[in-house]
């Protein structure tokens, strides 16, 4: 047991080390993900200027994004010691069940914050930018850039998240919770669901409910072929 438990304290200061190390390359790259960040924006946008509102806002943003590529840096790095510490004390069978979760997780959240990045993030910037523009009143399009840093990477969150579903569903399949017969039977009630959800989870316009219920309804219908019978 004190040999498992100085393994394991060796592997998490090893981690701890290596998101100290992310942390101080997200701090020098901040700049650049900002720019990153803005640049779909941007790219719709004619004359476009984002707003700092507090004589602190640029140490808070470079803060929080150096943080967020620690975690993503980091997160990898972690999930390879989690399986170099559990991996040895698996059966041959458990391992072949417990590797594509450590693998495909990662990728499948890249794909889908890939997706709303490139083709959801366009369309909702064009949107906002033409509804705002075509206001009433006389208005001044300036939002915060704190603001808007949020609402991106909360939308990249989500879509990541929701790209998790076909591991979750054959995951579940597997482990003997979730039937496939089952959830070939209740199928019009899991697309009500999807279309519920991506209504919950974007922006209040059709365009970006649309890009994300069709790739959640395609995960879905894939889950159902790798699904056990």
């Amino acid at each position: 047991m004190m040999q498992h438990f100085a393994e394991m304290r060796r592997r998490v200061l090893w981690t701890i080390g290596f998101f100290v190390v992310a942390f101080g390359i997200g701090w020098c790259v901040a700049p650049f993900a900002q720019e990153f960040l803005t640049a779909p924006l941007i790219a719709v946008w004619d004359d476009a200027q984002l707003l700092y509102t507090g004589i602190t806002d640029g140490l808070m943003i470079n803060l929080s994004l150096a943080l967020l590529i620690a975690i993503m840096m980091t997160t990898p790095f972690a999930l390879y010691q989690i399986w170099a510490f559990v991996a040895p004390g698996l059966h041959k069978n458990e391992k072949s069940f417990a590797l594509p979760i450590f693998i495909l997780s990662p990728i499948l959240f890249l794909t889908g914050a890939a997706f709303a990045f490139y083709i959801l993030f366009p369309f909702v910037f064009r949107f906002f930018i033409e509804l705002n523009e075509s206001a009433p009143v006389p208005a001044i399009i300036m939002p915060a850039v704190r603001d808007y840093l949020a609402f991106a990477i909360g939308m990249l969150k989500v879509f990541g998240i929701a790209f998790q579903l076909p591991l979750v569903m054959v995951l579940l399949n597997r482990a003997g919770v979730l039937a496939r017969s089952r959830v070939v039977a209740m199928r019009r009630y899991a697309i009500i669901f999807i279309v519920i959800a991506a209504a919950v989870l974007t922006p209040p316009d059709v365009v970006s409910q649309i890009l994300l219920a069709l790739p959640m309804w395609a995960l879905f219908e894939i889950s159902i072929l790798f699904m056990k019978k």
